[in-house]
């Protein structure tokens, strides 16, 4: 069987950037999504579309076709009051370089890298980490079946059910995953952006400091496409 449309995929691959691999998924612990549904990048779909069980890839996406040009729109200040946990701000989170989540007005996790904190308030840049970046994928193609109509509705590991813009993106975007980061909505995370000057910005729950990412996946926002 070949992937297409609406064909469950498993596969395991290699992130490299800049001569380091920075993302990875082994046979024992692959990356799972249904094909066509916007869980990827769309150019890394595009890449591995048609092939089957056993087949091997290799290709290089360009900033463009994976998480953009770094946006200076999305380097913001925001008050300290945005990363008030239970009624007091977490301090020790304030640490320049550390990357907090923070939930946009539309409920969306946004990972956003501390680069200065002032006084009363915080510059954060909530580009996604592979943003600017060229991206090259390797890796095989292990299983490829038919998805369920349950899991065409309710998404491949119940995401559409608790997704909190209405994306189908897969594993939650508009929420980190947990495993791929994805923090993103749609395609290229299309309307989950912090507002302006970062508007509705919050710190997100205490103890997800790394907004449970593990870097930058084929998936939409990590492959999982942008903020992501």
């Amino acid at each position: 069987m070949k992937i297409e449309q609406n064909k469950v995929v498993e596969l395991c691959y290699e992130l490299e950037v800049e001569g380091q691999i920075v993302d990875k998924t082994t046979k024992e612990q692959p990356l799972d999504y249904i094909h066509g549904t916007k869980s990827l990048l769309p150019k890394f779909e595009a890449n591995i579309e048609n092939m089957k069980p056993g087949d091997k890839f290799s290709f290089t996406l360009t900033p463009e076709e994976g998480y953009g040009d770094v946006d200076p729109n999305r380097i913001i200040d925001l008050p300290k009051e945005a990363f008030e946990v239970n009624g007091e701000i977490r301090e020790d989170l304030l640490k320049v370089g550390n990357t907090i989540p923070m939930l946009n007005s539309a409920g969306a996790v946004i990972p956003g890298v501390i680069l200065e904190v002032q006084e009363n308030s915080v510059k954060m840049d909530l580009n996604s980490p592979m943003a600017g970046k060229t991206l090259n994928f390797s890796g095989e193609i292990l299983t490829v079946r038919e998805a369920t109509e349950k899991e065409l509705k309710e998404g491949l590991h119940g995401e559409y059910l608790h997704s909190n813009c209405g994306c189908h993106g897969g594993h939650g975007d508009c929420g980190c995953h947990g495993e791929h980061e994805g923090c993103g909505c749609g395609e290229h995370g299309d309307g989950c952006h912090c507002g302006e000057e970062g508007d509705g910005c919050h710190c997100g729950e205490e103890g997800h400091d790394d907004c449970g990412c593990h870097g930058d996946h084929g998936h939409k926002d990590c492959g999982r496409g942008k903020d992501k």
